[in-house]
């Protein structure tokens, strides 16, 4: 197995909450740390981190799952695919949090405290400021019911009569706490900003706090990569694996995604500008799963060289922390629909012909196999996704019922109606209709009429298409087919006079 530079085997875990739909800066998260194990010949763990129950939603487990195979991200161990280091759900750990909090609090490192809701909220009252929120911490902890302030009769006591209370971390009150950060260098935190957390709950189960650090060292965990959001809470963990005399894993914080108009990416502006925040919703949209991938692999990180489409396997060889950056980074959706593209001209036709037969089937349109592969062809360079040609190359399948307008406006002039029914007729009476015959042929209608060819082209395309775009205008043509030409170019005649 290859390692890390100081000959650790890698092992890095995706540690999601299942409290909703995976949402696409999670996805970023797992595609990052699967990406650094396969570098690095390491293991990718997938942990449940379901221990706010209250916050629990039904099939959110089954969506992190389903998004991830997805796309690809092959976990090596997790709940489905076990591991030595079962369960991998937090839920089924309890007893496990449990002890470890023990153990602090006989060390004097953690206590229990007693307060009750209201008894937090009048200390908040109390000594919170307009600046500044109170905080239970070195400076208040003496002046709340808790196993620092009472005497060991009155906490026994306490305990005995199965009095709620909590389990906290009992923060030093002037130290520095310095960590190196594989994307942010050196970072450093004072700790009379944190306050003592909780690291029990009154239902028994952990907070993140705990339950993270205890897995991440009982599971090997060589590095941990996760969001930025979780910065501020990194110098509370460092304080645990003193306190249990742990070496921390390696800590990597990956940058925010931005909305394009800037600040954090919130599933409000998201909504306001149309970008999907959930996974489901770019499957539901019909995203091929590798753009999606490629398209996340370049927010936050870049090769270091011009090359913009990867496969996983190139983007697994490719991809170090060293070049991740550590400023936000603008989610583009245009640059998404790119990517798309891209990987669909690289699909082969007997391939999207397949997958566009239930598409187009659902949009009410009835095609045999060879005339969606012929449709295809000409439109796979054209579409951003497969479900496109339900509506972008509708007019191969059925004829227009509109015009649109403003090509009207510029592509209609005096003389369309007349060269295009000569045009029609000539069409008719071909014996042979091929895209060669359809060029001479009107090009030298539009010789008789001392005419630019482009003025038949333009009302042909708009008549039989409806539009003022689309593949060349002679295959367009040939692929609608004869009479279905003709009739259409003489219905528009009709209409547009």
């Amino acid at each position: 197995m290859a390692s890390n530079h100081d000959d650790t085997p890698v092992r890095v875990r995706f540690a999601p909450s299942p409290t909703g739909m995976l949402h696409i800066g999670g996805l970023r998260t797992a595609l990052y740390n699967y990406l650094f194990a396969r570098k690095h010949n390491g293991t990718f763990v997938l942990r449940i981190e379901d221990t706010d129950q209250t916050r629990y939603v039904e099939g959110a487990e089954d969506d992190i799952r389903r998004a991830l195979a997805w796309t690809n991200l092959d976990v090596d161990e997790g709940p489905d695919a076990g591991g030595p280091f079962e369960p991998y759900r937090q839920s089924e750990r309890a007893g496990t949090y449990r002890e470890y909090a023990d153990q602090l609090v006989e060390q004097g490192d953690a206590y229990y405290a007693f307060d009750t809701e209201e008894e937090l909220e009048a200390m908040r009252e109390e000594f919170g400021t307009e600046h500044a929120a109170a905080k239970y911490d070195a400076s208040t902890r003496h002046k709340m019911r808790n196993s620092i302030s009472l005497s060991d009769e009155d906490v026994q006591e306490l305990l005995d009569s199965g009095a709620d209370y909590v389990i906290r971390l009992k923060v030093p009150s002037d130290r520095s706490i310095r960590f190196d950060d594989e994307i942010r260098g050196t970072v450093s935190f004072e700790s009379s900003g944190l306050d003592d957390q909780v690291l029990i709950k009154s239902d028994g189960l952990p907070t993140y706090h705990l339950a993270n650090v205890v897995d991440d060292h009982l599971m090997e965990i060589s590095h941990v990569i996760r969001g930025e959001e979780w910065l501020s809470s990194t110098p509370k963990h460092i304080l645990m694996y003193e306190m249990f005399g742990w070496e921390p894993p390696k800590m990597a914080h990956l940058p925010l995604i931005m909305s394009p108009e800037g600040g954090k990416l919130s599933k409000r502006d998201a909504d306001d500008l149309g970008i999907p925040v959930f996974v489901n919703q770019y499957e539901e949209e019909g995203y091929e799963p590798d753009a999606l991938v490629n398209f996340l692999a370049f927010l936050g990180w870049n090769p270091g060289t011009e090359q913009e489409v990867f496969s996983l396997e190139e983007l697994c060889e490719a991809f170090s922390l060293k070049r991740v950056g550590s400023s936000g980074t603008q989610f583009d959706l245009d640059k998404l629909n790119w990517y798309n593209e891209q990987y669909i001209r690289q699909r082969s036709i007997d391939e999207l012909a397949v997958e566009a037969k239930p598409l187009l089937n659902a949009a009410g349109i009835e095609a045999s196999d060879e005339r969606i592969k012929e449709v295809v062809e000409l439109m796979q360079d054209r579409i951003t996704k497969v479900r496109d040609l339900a509506t972008e190359a509708r007019y191969f399948f059925e004829d227009p019922t509109s015009y649109d307008e403003k090509g009207v406006e510029k592509r209609w002039k005096e003389d369309s109606a007349d060269l295009l029914e000569q045009y029609a007729d000539a069409i008719e009476e071909m014996d042979e209709f091929t895209t060669d015959n359809l060029n001479s042929t009107l090009r030298s209608i539009a010789d008789e009429n001392d005419a630019g060819a482009g003025r038949i082209i333009h009302p042909s395309r708009l008549a039989v298409s409806g539009r003022t775009y689309g593949p060349g205008v002679f295959s367009l043509l040939h692929a609608v087919g004869q009479d279905a030409c003709v009739r259409r170019m003489r219905k528009a005649i009709e209409t547009l006079g």
